[in-house]
């Protein structure tokens, strides 16, 4: 085959594979449409850093860390401060391409275009699986949790940050939108699942009202969100997370 033909061939593989990854994909209905407000929203987070200290405590953060649905690569500088390698996956284009800007320059830091069911990385390849409210939101996150399993290391850790529909304001907001959604059921599946859990409260903070109501129209519908603008007189929120944490068995479990 020509140098042409065979490229021509690796183009039509290139576009299958996306295809078939945008197929097993759930679309994000917040930063895939309004990546800049979502980086407002990222920097508003945890303004007390109330996740980070959880998870500086469960886990070793200096080995090889993979961030799965790593969105336009917010965190992959922090996770770089301290891991050998950073490799950020992400299954949408435009984000990939952001997060690699993001990163440019740094040094062990990558990004790559996948998805939690389909992590580009060798078995036993990373020490530590890091999903921010990114795919594993309960029954149904099977396969992602077989894929991550895959690419550990023995002994290597599976951390899921997720938000807690069951702490108000803002689990309240999430409920409305999410009638069916039942925080008893994800919390006995991550349970049966193998996962600890850390319930951790947190506050959002904006610099304006502005940056605020933004933020809350992009995460809820647009009665939710009126809702929710009318219940924050300030600049900021409360916002519950779950921290879930499951290792790899290093070896043989017997009995």
């Amino acid at each position: 085959m020509s140098l042409a033909g065979r490229g021509l061939v690796a183009r039509a593989r290139e576009r299958l594979t996306t295809s078939l990854r945008a197929v097993q994909v759930l679309p994000s209905p917040n930063i895939w449409h309004w990546p800049q407000v979502y980086e407002a929203e990222n920097r508003a987070q945890d303004v007390d850093g109330a996740v980070w200290t959880v998870l500086d405590g469960l886990t070793d953060w200096t080995g090889d860390v993979l961030d799965v649905g790593c969105g336009d690569g917010f965190h992959l500088p922090r996770f770089a401060e301290r891991a050998a390698t950073v490799l950020g996956v992400e299954p949408h284009p435009p984000l990939v391409e952001r997060a690699k800007a993001r990163v440019e320059g740094l040094t062990g830091v990558s990004v790559a275009l996948g998805s939690a069911q389909d992590i580009p990385a060798a078995d036993a390849s990373v020490d530590v699986v890091h999903a921010r409210t990114a795919y594993f939101f309960g029954p149904g996150c099977e396969p992602g949790l077989r894929e991550a399993d895959r690419v550990l290391r023995p002994g290597g850790a599976l951390v899921v940050v997720d938000l807690d529909a069951a702490h108000p304001p803002y689990g309240r907001w999430m409920r409305a939108d999410l009638p069916s959604y039942d925080t008893t059921e994800v919390d006995r599946f991550f349970e049966i699942s193998g996962f600890e859990r850390h319930r951790v409260a947190t506050r959002w903070r904006f610099a304006d009202r502005e940056t605020l109501e933004s933020v809350l129209r992009i995460e809820f519908s647009a009665p939710v969100a009126a809702r929710a603008i009318a219940d924050t007189p300030g600049l900021e929120f409360a916002v519950g997370y779950r921290v879930l944490l499951r290792r790899k068995p290093r070896g043989l479990i017997v009995g």
